[in-house]
């Protein structure tokens, strides 16, 4: 599995927008400036997020996004599957009859490879906005 700017820029984001929660709305512009990631390229992963109903936005001045739920409500998978990014780690496509070999059939690995990919979804779930911007990760979650 390879996360692409994609995943990792909209968990950026959200984490940024996650830190000012309670305040005035966000601009995209302002996060694009702290997390040193292209404007345009966040409009395009905000569109997504708001489709997918984790950022609401503001227009007109002070505008801007909000997350749509508290930050303990939002886990790190719903980020990177609302900006399309797979979340498995084999060739073959999820939930496809046939394997990935040149005749349909699956690799020796792919079972390796797709409870892989499982733990590594299920670690994402497991994980909050709220956690990341608290520093709430490995070992430290499991104490708070």
């Amino acid at each position: 599995m390879r996360l692409s700017t994609k995943g990792r820029y909209a968990v950026m984001a959200m984490t940024d927008l996650a830190r000012r929660q309670g305040e005035r709305a966000v601009s995209l512009a302002d996060i694009a400036e702290r997390q040193e990631i292209s404007l345009s390229y966040l409009e395009q992963l905000f569109a997504r997020l708001r489709r997918s109903g984790l950022v609401v936005s503001a227009r007109g001045p002070g505008g801007g996004y909000r997350l749509a739920r508290d930050a303990s409500a939002v886990n790190i998978a719903e980020i990177v599957l609302a900006v399309d990014e797979p979340l498995h780690a084999t060739r073959c496509e999820r939930h496809s009859a046939t394997g990935c070999m040149m005749k349909g059939e699956r690799c020796l690995t792919h079972d390796l490879w797709d409870e892989m990919g499982r733990k590594i979804r299920d670690y994402l779930e497991s994980v909050s906005l709220a956690d990341v911007v608290l520093g709430r990760l490995g070992s430290d979650r499991k104490a708070a």
